[in-house]
């Protein structure tokens, strides 16, 4: 299994920015997956789809975050980052990279179509 690794995490005030990354360990990630993703789990909530993106760069975000968060990609589909501006108490989770094999332009997977996570970096706003 591909394993993926996250960086970026950390602490800010409200309406600051944080940029996350995911990068897979030894591996190509173009050669196992087709649609990477970044969910996040707060306490005592579950884990949430927050935006993913699919081989074709098509992306889709949730309603929350949509307008202030970006998913990108290297353009070579190595390393994958999440650009969150603008953060609210509320984005306060940790947040995880997944990768799927499934090809699903526009949609955002839930957890269960998803092969291989990340350790997942906390994400903490305060107000």
């Amino acid at each position: 299994q591909v394993q993926l690794v996250e960086s970026g995490g950390g602490s800010v005030q409200t309406g600051g920015s944080l940029t996350l990354s995911c990068a897979a360990s030894g591996y190509t990630l173009s050669n196992y997956y087709m649609y990477m993703a970044w969910f996040r789990q707060a306490p005592g909530k579950e884990r949430e789809g927050v935006a993913a993106i699919d081989f074709d760069d098509s992306t889709v975000y949730a309603d929350s975050v949509k307008g202030r968060f970006t998913i990108s990609q290297d353009n070579a589909w190595n390393t994958f980052y999440l650009q969150m501006n603008s953060l609210k108490p509320e984005d306060s989770a940790m947040y995880y990279c997944a990768a799927s094999r499934v090809h699903c332009s526009g949609v955002l997977l839930p957890q269960y179509f998803v092969h291989s996570w990340g350790q997942g970096t906390q994400v903490t706003v305060s107000s």
